[in-house]
């Protein structure tokens, strides 16, 4: 069966070593003595499963938005070197809203 890294991650620790013990593989010898945390990346590689999320930004056009931010941020640059404090303090928390929403449109 195909599992997914979500399918995994969701399973208990005795259903990982179940399903470890059904492959026939060297990287998953000593399974049923490892936790969760070892467990759950070596079976991802036994099975060539990516062993992390992806995360997918929905809502809004992260390619603009991550070009604002680096036009911003050579901006900041030069804030820097002109020791403008009070741009510096504008620019970085422009870049701080940028941020703050691609993350809030992550799924």
């Amino acid at each position: 069966m195909a599992y997914t890294y979500e399918e995994l991650k969701g399973k208990t620790v005795a259903e990982l070593r179940d399903i470890a013990r059904g492959l026939d593989s060297e990287e998953v010898k000593g399974a049923s003595q490892m936790n969760k945390e070892h467990l759950l990346p070596v079976l991802c590689h036994a099975l060539g499963i990516e062993a992390h999320e992806h995360h997918t930004v929905t809502g809004v056009n992260k390619a603009a938005i991550k070009a604002q931010m680096h036009d911003l941020k050579q901006r900041r640059e030069a804030a820097l070197e002109s020791h403008d404090h009070a741009l510096l303090k504008s620019l970085r928390r422009q870049i701080h809203h940028l941020n703050h929403q691609i993350r809030s449109h992550v799924s």
